[in-house]
This record gives structure tokens, C-alpha cells and sequence, in this order.
């Protein structure tokens, strides 16, 4: 019978895509079992990629039967269940196209086939029914628990512009916005594994409570090029830095304007400058959005761009590639 020292040494030849260490002593394979010439495996998929399971039991069957003595091998994969996880998209002031973002995301997320549904916490405005053309949709509860309403576009969603009357001001205060967050966020989300939540702008209150209670997995941040909107963002990114929330990146919106007639690129808010601050912060640029008037025109017809094959879907699509990466979805 075949050493089992052997077989743990030829698992510890391959090495676990997350911390390089040798599958065995990253704990990614069970001790494997022999029975005669065969052996078994269990080995563990979960944070993996798509497909580097299929990749690593090829690995495993190639190392365990170049053993003497090793005929048949047998992997079995298995996953843990993860719980729900949140992506924060922030900002530190308003006017820089984050509810924007947000619903694109979601619909790029969706588009790679993620399970993802959106929160619109943003009660300064909350604009998700107009950008996803739900605006006459309200969402049912059963037993004090919100259903999230449908949309076209393979989500869910969840907005604070659903609970109150169309152009009504919300004019809650603190314990009162914590209530209604708390319902978005612990509402029926069924099998959705990652929630998009529109932050409201700035480093308040609301955005601090949200962190505490519910701890998202990362956080994107949202600014135009220019200086006036970078000096806000880099408080938002020193907030999520204060509670140990990673940062997944930045977001240059608005970045770049073609004519419509001549082609020409300008910049009417400068270029670059999201990157420059991903740069000296030491954190990852997750791309440019343009300062289009189709992005525009789509999203005030609540048609967000990333449901469509344009530039501007591509552009949207990137960032959520990205941001899956990072999260390893």
C-alpha cells in the first residue's frame, strides 16, 4: 500500500490558487484515503474561481496516480455556503454619478451571472426606480419582511424612493433612516449572494451604522476627476480604512467627453484624477466612466446602459469584471 506521506507530499506539490501554499497544508484536501490501488480525495472549491475546481482535480488525479502502486483516483468537491455579502458604492460628496454606477453594476453583475440584488440607501435622493424604470413599483411584506421587487434586468432591487410617496421629501431623522436601512437590508432576498448598496453621499451617521451592523465585504468608491470631488472621496475612503472595511478601489466617472459632432475628446472635469488618488493611496484603479449623453439620455429613460452591447455597457462591464475579481465571486 502506498505511503499516505507520499500522497500529502504530492498535494503539497500543487499549489492552492488563494494562498500559494500546498493544497494539503492550505487545508484545501482532506488527508486522502486508499483503498488498494485507489485513492480518495475531498477536495474544497469554496472562494475558488469558476472553474479552478475542475482545474485542480485534474492536478490531483495527474499527481496521485504518478504514485506507485496509485491506479484510480476519485475527487469529490464540495463547497461551503456562503453567506450574503454586501458591496458598498460610496462617494464623499453627491453629484458624481454613484446611483448611477450603482445600477449599472448590478445589471453587469447580473449580465456575468452573479446572484445579486441592489439596495438604494441613498435618501438624499434616492433615484434606483427612476434609473431602473421602476418608479411605479412598490415592494409587499410578509411577516414584517420586505420582498424585493423584480426587475427586467435579472435583479432585484430595494429602494427608499419605494417606501414613501413619489416627490415626497424624507425628512427622517437618525433612528428613523437606521429602521428603514435595516428593512432594505434584511429583507427576502432569496438566493441573491451579493447586495449592491447606493450609499448616501458623505461620512455620516447613516453610512457608519450601515458598516457596523452589516460589515460589508468591500468598498467601492465613486468620484469625478476633479479635485474638489478627490478631496471628498478621500474621506470616504479614510472611513471605510478607520472600521477595517477593504477598499476595493476607485471609480473615475464622468472621465472624458467625445463631441457628438467632431469626435474630439475633452475633459471638462479634468482626467486622471481618480487614478492619481488610487495610486498614492496604494489602492486598485477599477477604470473610467465617460461622460457620455447616451449614458444619460438611457438612464432618465430607466434603460441603464449595461443591459446594452455599446461603449458604454463595456465600460460598465469592466468595472463589475473587476469588482467580481476582487471579491472572487
Amino acid at each position: 500500500m502506498p505511503d499516505p506521506a507520499d500522497l500529502i507530499r504530492a498535494l503539497d506539490g500543487i499549489a492552492d490558487p488563494l494562498s500559494g501554499r500546498g493544497l494539503a497544508a492550505a487545508g484545501r484536501v482532506s488527508p486522502p484515503r486508499v483503498s488498494g490501488t485507489a485513492a480518495s480525495v475531498v477536495l474544497d472549491v469554496t472562494g475558488l474561481a469558476a472553474g479552478a475546481g475542475a482545474t485542480l482535480e485534474a492536478a490531483i488525479v495527474a499527481a496521485l496516480r504518478a504514485l506507485p502502486g496509485i491506479e484510480t483516483v476519485r475527487v469529490a468537491q464540495t463547497q461551503e455556503k456562503r453567506g450574503r455579502r454586501i458591496l458598498a458604492v460610496a462617494s464623499g460628496k453627491g453629484g458624481v454619478g454613484k446611483s448611477t454606477l450603482s445600477a449599472n453594476l448590478a445589471v453587469a453583475l447580473a449580465r456575468a451571472g452573479h446572484k445579486v440584488g441592489l439596495v438604494d440607501a441613498d435618501i438624499y435622493g434616492p433615484s434606483q426606480p427612476r434609473l431602473l424604470g421602476m418608479e411605479d413599483t412598490r415592494p409587499t411584506a410578509k411577516d414584517k419582511v420586505l420582498d424585493p421587487v423584480a426587475t427586467p434586468f435579472g435583479f432585484a432591487m430595494l429602494s427608499l424612493g419605494q417606501l414613501v410617496a413619489p416627490g415626497k421629501a424624507l425628512a427622517w431623522r437618525g433612528p428613523m433612516i437606521s429602521g428603514a436601512l435595516g428593512q432594505l437590508l434584511d429583507a427576502d432576498w432569496g438566493e441573491s449572494e451579493l447586495l449592491v448598496v447606493d450609499l448616501p453621499p458623505g461620512t455620516g451617521d447613516i453610512q457608519i451604522n450601515m458598516i457596523q451592523k452589516y460589515r460589508p465585504a468591500g468598498a467601492v468608491i465613486v468620484s469625478t476627476p476633479q479635485d474638489l470631488a478627490l478631496i471628498d472621496a478621500m474621506r470616504a475612503m479614510d472611513l471605510f480604512t478607520q472600521v477595517g472595511v477593504p477598499i476595493l478601489g476607485l471609480v473615475e466617472n464622468m472621465s472624458g467627453y467625445a463631441c457628438p459632432h467632431c469626435g474630439e475628446i475633452s475633459d471638462p472635469f479634468g482626467a486622471g484624477g481618480a487614478e492619481a488618488a488610487a495610486a498614492e493611496a496604494g489602492l486598485p484603479f477599477l477604470g473610467r466612466i465617460p461622460l457620455d449623453i447616451e449614458i444619460r439620455r438611457a438612464s432618465d429613460a430607466g434603460q441603464p446602459p449595461a443591459a446594452g452591447d455599446g461603449a458604454q455597457a463595456e465600460a460598465f462591464r469592466m468595472v463589475a469584471e473587476r469588482i467580481a475579481t476582487a471579491l472572487n465571486l
